[in-house]
């Protein structure tokens, strides 16, 4: 970015003005937008001789501030940035603000100041450069549009200064010393002792004591039962409120397409179980070179990916759809799996592209690269784009079974859950094996059951043994 300083020579006399000339094109440079224009001008003032007390200003001395003063003002009109709201992708038209900083507090550049929260997710709005968001032209929680301007931050300026410490609270003076005693008073003849009275009569018989209210003690072994008071609503103790909060445009979304896919879909769900013996020792007896050479660990997800994507290819109509006007079946030969991923501000479901030609550690370095962009709040529209397959895993919350709902426009959805322990069945013999029950929901207008029985299976085999994704078994 570029500047200009104007220097208006109207009130200067001639000889004056042709000395800045001069001294202007000598030894005015370029610098930085960030870097005070003033400054230059100050030295450029020194170098001519023109500061405070200078012989040459003395006739002028009255134009010597405003001189100053123009150049100032002059830089400063390119040190305050309008921040406006990011561009949009085609799919998104609009979102509402949410600031994250707020009016005269300091920000570093690149540094996220506010969010606008779409239908699909939340963009980030970021600092130019480091300074103090001078002002808020456009208040949190309102609807705004692409190209908006939202905001302005100073980059002149730095970070609220902390309020002054207290001043030390002035020393209190010492308390005064204690008042010395007074003199003892002259010792006083003791009055001559009273004559004694006789004692008082003793009162009548005291009164006798209320006989306790009879209580019945229950037999022995006999419940007792407390009977509600004649109020219920007497006995309800403590607060009893409710507030609303405005649903984000997020649930918002995620709200209408599942109801769409409800409406859409003719959903039915299959259930297999898988013994998960062979992977987890598979895992524990890889994963020490795995980590030392990925730096990452291996997990089981990347087992039911792989395996997903190999029954998907032998049954290629699960990873179809149905066109929107429900007159063509389109199959893909390409496998784009979306992972779905819970966030404090909801369930996002980013996508991993071509899922058939990755390998374990391919699928692990992708799913770390897509958790680290869900933790820091940076996943983009782009990465939820397309996706002709989901996996969804309860288990990692630890669900028992559930039937996953299909995310649209796709056909079918695999629910993972989780592993537990319990008694199989294993030729003739009753034996403890950590098992997991899985689920595919799909569209049964254009999968039949064969197809997703047949679908489950070919996973279930894969994940217990996956030297078959291997031999192309």
């Amino acid at each position: 970015m570029a500047g200009m300083v104007f220097l208006s020579t109207r009130n200067l006399p001639r000889p004056l003005s042709r000395i800045f000339k001069i001294h202007l094109k000598r030894n005015f440079s370029e610098v930085p937008i960030r870097q005070k224009t003033s400054y230059q001008v100050s030295k450029l003032i020194e170098t001519l001789g023109l500061g405070k007390g200078s012989g040459i200003l003395l006739r002028y001395s009255k134009l010597e501030s405003p001189c100053v003063r123009q150049f100032r003002s002059s830089s400063a009109l390119f040190e305050v940035v309008t921040v406006n709201v990011p561009p949009f992708p085609d799919s998104v038209s609009e979102g509402d603000l949410r600031w994250q900083k707020k009016a005269g507090e300091g920000v570093s550049k690149d540094e996220v100041v506010a969010e606008i929260e779409t239908d699909k997710t939340a963009l980030p709005v970021m600092s130019p450069g480091d300074g103090v968001l001078q002002e808020v032209l456009i208040p949190d929680g309102t609807t705004v549009k692409s190209g908006m301007a939202i905001g302005k931050i100073d980059l002149s300026a730095t970070g609220a200064k902390p309020a002054p410490a207290p001043a030390k609270a002035a020393s209190t003076p010492p308390p005064p010393p204690p008042p010395k005693p007074a003199a003892p008073a002259p010792k006083v003849a003791p009055p001559p002792p009273q004559p004694t009275t006789p004692p008082p009569k003793p009162a009548t018989s005291p009164p006798k004591p209320a006989a306790p209210k009879a209580t019945t003690t229950p037999p022995a072994g006999q419940a007792v039962v407390k009977m509600p008071p004649k109020d219920p609503t007497k006995e309800i103790t403590g607060t009893r409120t409710e507030h609303r909060v405005k649903m984000n445009r997020m649930r918002q979304k995620i709200a209408q397409r599942l109801k769409e896919a409800q409406n859409v879909n003719a959903m039915l769900t299959t259930f297999n179980e898988i013994d998960m013996s062979s992977i987890i020792e598979f895992r524990k007896s890889n994963m020490e070179a795995f980590q030392k050479k990925f730096g990452i660990k291996l997990g089981f997800m990347s087992a039911f990916l792989k395996a997903s994507a190999y029954a998907l290819q032998e049954q290629p109509v699960i990873n179809g759809v149905i066109n929107s006007s429900g007159t063509e079946i389109i199959y893909r030969d390409y496998i784009d799996i979306s992972v779905a991923v819970a966030t404090p501000k909801g369930l996002v479901v980013p996508v991993l592209r071509n899922v058939e030609s990755m390998n374990y550690a391919d699928i692990e370095l992708a799913l770390n690269a897509i958790g680290e962009k869900a933790r820091k709040g940076a996943i983009t529209v782009e990465d939820m784009d397309g996706g002709t397959f989901t996996i969804s895993n309860g288990g990692v919350f630890g669900s028992l079974m559930g039937t996953p709902i299909i995310n649209p426009p796709q056909s079918s959805i695999l629910g993972m859950h989780g592993t537990f322990e319990r008694p199989v069945a294993i030729k003739g013999q009753v034996v403890i094996r950590p098992m997991m029950y899985i689920a595919l929901t799909y569209d049964h207008r254009l999968i039949d059951g064969r197809e997703a029985v047949l679908f489950l299976k070919k996973i279930k085999s894969a994940v217990e043994d996956p030297r078959i994704i291997v031999a192309g078994l």
